[in-house]
């Protein structure tokens, strides 16, 4: 929580000169991005099946490079792995001039890839929801298997949050749920429902749901996340890349584009949008970087007499 009277500097997207919060309206650029197994696992490189293996140090440059380019102040990760691969990223940017003093990797069921956060603003509040559960196969229960991070911010005395989460792929261990559907559908609700068990869109509170849905626009899953019955939950945020395009995600084994990667905002966050800011980032490096493309949007925090006083 910032003292009372402390000026905090924001750099604004795009003219790269600070704005003072409570003088102005504050930018904030937010980006989520799967990088693609930022860890150690079994994996093909350079055309050679290597086990155990870390990253590739050249698809961590193209990764930095992306970031570099984007410059987002805070950004939700997918597939990262432990702490000390976090830190390592945090630092390399750092080197590279791009700071990043907060970050948090949530530790949940699955215990090789996680959500994350990287950020260059302070959170005030950090919560990681670990307990979340969904009815399964035979009236078991299974875990929601990456939990749901919430981390909340202030800027310009408006109080926001966001979420970042990663549902279960469509790899399935059980013949009787085919891709997963059944599981991913159930860790959707699992999640809308502790969102809105701590947040009323129809009362204008700021949220943004970040993050690898794995699954398609018309899905069970995403629609799980926009509405429950006439309650407005989110709105997807219309990206595209500089083309137009609007996939977020390539799988090279069936040559499939899909957009499966989400910017959600509560109702009353999207009204703060800057409007033409949700990009697909698609520089030239970034395929090389992940299977996935970075997805931002900047949002304009207006100034409040709280936050000029």
């Amino acid at each position: 929580m910032l003292a009372a009277g402390l000026l905090l500097l924001i750099a604004t997207p795009g003219n790269g000169e600070p704005q003072p919060a409570g003088a102005v309206a504050t930018s904030v650029r937010i980006a989520t991005w799967n990088v693609e197994n930022y860890l150690i696992c079994d994996r093909m490189v350079a055309g050679s099946w290597r086990p155990s293996y870390p990253k590739p140090e050249v698809e961590k440059a193209a990764l930095r490079e992306a970031l570099l380019a984007v410059r987002p102040h805070i950004l939700a990760l997918q597939e990262m792995g432990t702490d000390a691969f976090l830190r390592e990223l945090q630092e390399d940017l750092r080197r590279l001039g791009l700071d990043y003093p907060h970050r948090f990797v949530l530790d949940a069921a699955d215990e090789v890839r996680h959500v994350a956060l990287l950020s260059a603003l302070p959170w005030v509040e950090l919560t990681a929801h670990r307990d979340l559960d969904l009815p399964y196969l035979d009236g078991g229960r299974m875990p929601v298997k990456r939990g749901l991070l919430e981390a909340v911010f202030e800027s310009n005395g408006h109080r926001w949050a966001l979420f970042v989460l990663h549902l279960k792929s469509k790899w399935t261990e059980h013949a009787e749920d085919p891709q997963a559907a059944r599981r991913r559908t159930g860790e959707a609700t699992a999640i809308r429902n502790r969102i809105l068990s701590r947040y009323d869109p129809a009362a204008g509170d700021l949220y943004l749901i970040a993050g690898d849905v794995n699954d398609t626009f018309n899905s069970a899953p995403l629609r799980r996340l926009l509405v429950r019955g006439p309650v407005e939950i989110s709105r997807a945020l219309p990206a595209a890349d500089s083309r137009g395009h609007r996939w977020t995600q390539h799988w090279e084994r069936e040559d499939l584009y899909s957009r499966i990667d989400y910017l959600l905002a509560s109702p009353a966050l999207e009204a703060l949008l800057v409007e033409g800011s949700a990009t697909i980032h698609d520089s030239p490096g970034s395929a090389l970087a992940s299977d996935h493309r970075m997805l931002y949007a900047d949002f304009r925090f207006p100034a409040t007499s709280a936050s000029a006083e």
